[in-house]
This record gives structure tokens, C-alpha cells and sequence, in this order.
């Protein structure tokens, strides 16, 4: 088996560096209806999807972040530009965190600045956020570089033919233990919000 990692770990790196946040002056200045919004995150979230046929949200999702307290209710069926980036933070939420996770740690900010007509809104919440994301690209892209460097050099007395996966299953094992202490430190963090 022949894995070519290193031209792996370029073309993801690319990928990264072509991903974006949607911007809060991307969103439309007026309120969608339901098909409106699935169309505008199917297009702006598209290069996320993992494979082509992937849903990035379906209305069934929107129903249910509604039903279960984690995106307010619609107003007369329609969706503002408040409800789009609450719905961007649960996107990227949902592969990572529980429901029940995901509306402990929204709950809060949509009670306070959800639709609170003030300076200080979820906007700029949003706003100040993922303005951090060029930077922990970087970092990341560095971590996983140094990751990498100590995979290739584990299993070295492995048969030869076995020692290129050998090395990569290593690498998706480092990078699968930092994700779970990353993601058991978040949990814990939400927990302290309910304490």
C-alpha cells in the first residue's frame, strides 16, 4: 500500500487555505423563508461538505434546532440575519458537540443578544469570533506539520511494505487523541456553564 501522505497533507492544507467563513455582510439584508436559507448555506458552506452528496443543513435540521431551544423560533415563517449566524455557529457545533452541548453554550448568547436592539449584538459576536480563524489556521497547519514529523518517525523497525501505513495510521492516531482531549475539554467547559 502506497500513501503518498506528504502530497496528502499539502492538498488538505490547500483545502484549508480555500475555506472561508461566511461573512456577516454575505448574508442578506432581509428575512428568507425556509428554502432560502438551506439554499444560501448549501452555497456558501460547500466547500466544508466532506463528500459532494453531504447536506449541510436540511429544513428537518432547522425544525428540529428550533424545536429544541438551540435557534429561536422564526418570525412568520422567515429566518433573519441573526438566525443565519446562530445557524453557522450550530453548524460548525454539530459534528463536535451533543445537542444538549450546543444549547447550553448558545442558550446564553441567544437570550442576551438575539434580537436585543442594541450596539452589541450577535453580529458582532459572530464578528469577533471568527475573526480569529486566519490565525489558528496558521497554528494548526504547524501543528499538524510537527505531528506528521513525529509519525514518520515511529514503526521504524516495521516490515518495510507495512511501514508507510503503520507511520499514517500513527499520524490519524495523534491527531485523533489531540481532537478528543480538545473535545473532552470543551465538554467540561460547557458543563461549567451549567454549574
Amino acid at each position: 500500500m502506497t500513501v503518498d501522505t506528504s502530497d496528502m497533507l499539502k492538498s488538505i492544507f490547500d483545502t484549508f487555505s480555500g475555506l472561508d467563513y461566511i461573512r456577516p455582510e454575505d448574508i442578506p439584508n432581509i428575512d428568507l423563508y425556509m428554502d432560502q436559507v438551506t439554499t444560501f448555506m448549501e452555497e456558501h458552506l460547500k466547500k466544508t461538505r466532506r463528500h459532494p452528496g453531504d447536506k449541510i443543513l436540511t429544513k428537518t435540521m432547522i425544525n428540529n434546532y428550533a424545536k429544541n431551544d438551540l435557534l429561536p423560533p422564526p418570525t412568520k415563517k422567515k429566518y433573519s440575519r441573526e438566525h443565519m449566524l446562530v445557524l453557522i455557529f450550530i453548524y460548525y457545533f454539530k459534528n463536535l458537540l451533543s445537542i444538549t452541548d450546543i444549547q447550553a453554550l448558545l442558550k446564553p448568547l441567544t437570550e442576551k443578544y438575539f434580537k436585543n436592539d442594541k450596539d452589541f449584538g450577535m453580529e458582532e459576536v459572530y464578528k469577533e469570533v471568527f475573526s480569529l480563524e486566519k490565525g489558528e489556521l496558521e497554528k494548526l497547519q504547524k501543528d499538524m506539520e510537527e505531528k506528521y514529523a513525529v509519525s514518520k518517525e515511529t514503526f521504524k523497525g516495521a516490515p518495510e511494505e507495512d511501514r508507510e501505513f503503520l507511520q499514517l495510521f500513527s499520524f490519524i492516531c495523534i491527531l485523533a487523541f489531540d481532537t478528543y482531549m480538545k473535545k473532552t475539554l470543551i465538554e467540561k467547559l460547557v458543563d461549567s456553564l451549567n454549574s
